[in-house]
Formats: C-alpha cells, structure tokens, sequence
C-alpha cells in the first residue's frame, strides 16, 4: 500500500495527484494486481478532500483499466501492468528534487546539510532493516 499526499502548493489539481500516486505505485511495484485501494469515502477523509475529488481520480483509472470497481466489495488494482518508461522516471525525480530544493532553500539549508542528513537518515533506515 502507498501512503497517499496532497500538495495543494504543487499548482497540480488534487485528483490527478491521486491518479499519479496510483500510476507510480503500481510501476514501481509499491501496488500490486488485485490490491484493494481505500474507498473513495476513506481516503477523501484521509487527505481531507472532497468526495468527488477521489471519486474523479477513481473514475479516470478505472476508464484507463487500471483500477477495477467491483459493486459492495471496493476499488482493486487490475490487471494490465504499469511500466514507467525511464524519462518519465527521471522527470518525476527531477521534479520531486525541485520542489525539495525550493524547501530547502526557504529555510537555508545547504544542499550540503541535506546531503548530510539524507546519509544519516539512509544509515539508520538500513539498520533498521537489519
């Protein structure tokens, strides 16, 4: 399961967050085939968005068949797999670091500092995994 985030300063509308939160999840393998996703109740709750926010994300997926609707048992992941191509991918990280530099930056961290503290972090993730 991915954990589902909203950036309202991102300028992207929230429900096509969502889609791409879902489209990423099942590329990278973080969602597999068959997967139940939270109802479109629970996450509009869990994101405090509005129903028909979740609900249009559900939708455009479900046209695209990548997510399958069965009536009283909830929204699953379906079948066709998802493959990200490789400038995609790169595109999305450049993106994610520009938005995290933009951060940074406003507090004045070096990029230096946030190296740094990424390595930390990758270690003490690491040991916990051991």
């Amino acid at each position: 399961m991915i954990n589902f985030n909203i950036d309202p300063r991102s300028g992207v509308p929230f429900y096509k967050q969502i889609v791409d939160q879902i489209r990423f999840g099942i590329s990278s393998g973080m969602l597999q085939v068959g997967e139940q996703l939270p109802t479109v109740r629970a996450l509009a709750v869990q994101l405090k968005v509005n129903l028909n926010t979740v609900s249009k994300a559900y939708k455009e997926l479900e046209i695209q068949n990548v997510l399958e609707s069965q009536q009283g048992t909830g929204t699953f992941i379906g079948s066709p797999p998802i493959r990200v191509d490789t400038t995609e991918f790169r595109n999305k990280l450049k993106s994610i670091c520009s938005e995290f530099l933009s951060v940074i930056s406003s507090y004045g961290f070096t990029i230096e500092e946030l190296i740094d503290e990424l390595k930390k972090m990758e270690v003490k993730n690491e040991s916990q995994r051991n």
